[in-house]
């Protein structure tokens, strides 16, 4: 049996939360999860503007800040912090915590080769809407495949202390120890299904311990004090999903559940590069409190394509607020919208789409929000997007006017004008996995 332990659900997650794991209880693996679709080209960006960074810049000091722990544990660490530069992000690491063994795992990165793929004829195409990339080839800023467990675990094979990947699924990150403890083979689909499965459980961190949870939500212990999910691994596949004693929060069949349906699609055929996994076998109990076993998992082979990751540019948006109070506080909201769409059409500016909402009213739950004709206050927020960057820039020049020259009672504008901002876009796409070679590298 392994312990597995997520301490990070995304980029921003609580920085506390990988130390607590490692200083409250046995861990074996400690997984981090930093990246998301968007995260991508945020780090790109980054990358081109100075070729030292493209990566999480919060790993490098918590490893540092951990790595006596680590050593003394002997505690080994999988994150997929290197984003676009995930050689620099071990060499940041390797400065913070001089003596620890980083294992880099390359190949996910395909941002030079997508001319490459169009001579070859392939056309990427959307997987939502069908088009070609060459539509888009110009605003591309990154690109990445997803890649799964297997190189994570050859990297762990070099008896690595921190294994640093860019774009590898959320699930690969505990699947892959899995892989290199237990020695499972690329068809065990089943026990690849299970182990995929355990990583969906934990990838989001608290929020299957917890946080997040619509299920009794105000009676969940100590939040302040929340702990982070643990999977106790077995080489059969089953695993029971925990945290450490002492700690706030709550792991029950119905916390797990919750994450189960997080970002599910059929959830016969949860596909991922290693295999497909059938979440309709899971059977949950509550072996004990904060205790959840899972088993019965079964799986199927893995697909013949890998899904692409990839960012571009799609025009530029601004968002704006302003608060109205009591009395007939979403009167005046509603007018200083009206009022605003007026002087835009004015003006001769058209966008791609003007919304806005009525924070307080319906903001959240649209239509089937309960009526609230009379609230105290209303935020209105009211955003702009298109391709014409000037016109997006004087509709900022349009909504603090408002506070003298429109409705009464305005408040909320201390931070003046809204920054116009670049969109940036999600491009999925399948590529045949024979077109991604991984490698590994340990940096010294």
């Amino acid at each position: 049996m392994i312990r597995i332990a997520n301490g990070q659900g995304f980029w921003g997650d609580w920085l506390e939360a990988p130390v607590r794991l490692v200083d409250q209880g046995p861990i074996d693996f400690l997984v981090l999860d930093y990246l998301a679709e968007i995260t991508m080209s945020i780090l790109q960006k980054q990358k081109e503007e100075d070729p030292n960074l493209g990566y999480a810049r919060d790993f490098p000091p918590l490893i540092g800040r951990l790595a006596h722990k680590l050593r003394d544990r002997g505690i080994r660490v999988v994150a997929n912090a290197g984003g676009v530069n995930p050689t620099a992000c071990a060499q940041a690491v390797l400065k913070a915590a001089p003596g620890l063994k980083v294992a880099v795992v390359h190949g996910d990165d395909v941002y030079s080769r997508i001319d490459d793929f169009l001579a070859k004829g392939y056309e990427l195409r959307d997987m939502d809407t069908g088009e070609p990339i060459s539509t888009i080839r110009k605003q591309i800023l990154s690109a990445n495949a997803y890649i799964g467990a297997f190189p994570l675990a050859e990297a762990l094979d070099t008896g690595a202390d921190v294994v640093i990947a860019g774009r590898s699924t959320d699930t690969a990150l505990t699947l892959g120890p899995m892989v290199h403890k237990f020695k499972w083979k690329p068809d065990d689909w089943d026990k690849l299904a299970a182990g995929t499965i355990a990583g969906h459980i934990i990838e989001c961190g608290a929020q299957c311990s917890g946080g997040n949870c619509q299920v009794d939500w105000a009676n969940i212990p100590d939040m302040a004090d929340v702990g982070y999910p643990i999977v106790e691994a077995e080489a059969d596949g089953s695993f029971t999903v925990t945290k450490h004693s002492g700690t706030g929060g709550r792991v029950h069949s119905d916390t797990v559940k919750e994450q189960l349906l997080y970002e599910l699609g059929d959830p016969r055929r949860y596909i991922t590069p290693d295999c497909i996994a059938d979440f309709t076998s899971i059977q949950l109990s509550d072996s004990a409190p904060d205790r959840v076993r899972v088993t019965g998992i079964t799986g199927g082979p893995r697909p013949p394509t890998l899904k692409l990751s990839i960012s571009y540019t799609n025009g530029w948006k601004a968002i704006g607020t302003l608060v109205y109070s009591w009395p007939q506080a979403l009167g005046k909201a509603r007018a200083a919208d009206s009022i605003v769409r007026a002087r835009l059409a004015a003006l001769g500016l058209s966008y791609e789409e003007i919304y806005t909402e009525f924070f307080g009213v319906n903001a959240c739950q649209g239509a089937a929000a309960p009526p609230n004709p009379d609230p105290p206050e209303v935020q209105l927020r009211i955003g702009v997007r298109g391709q014409d960057r000037k016109a997006v820039d004087r509709f900022t020049r349009e909504l603090i006017p408002l506070v003298l020259n429109g409705p009464p009672g305005a408040t909320g504008f201390g931070d003046g004008r809204p920054p116009v901002r670049e969109i940036v876009a999600y491009w999925s796409a399948l590529l045949p996995r024979e077109e991604i070679n991984t490698r590994v590298e340990v940096i010294s």
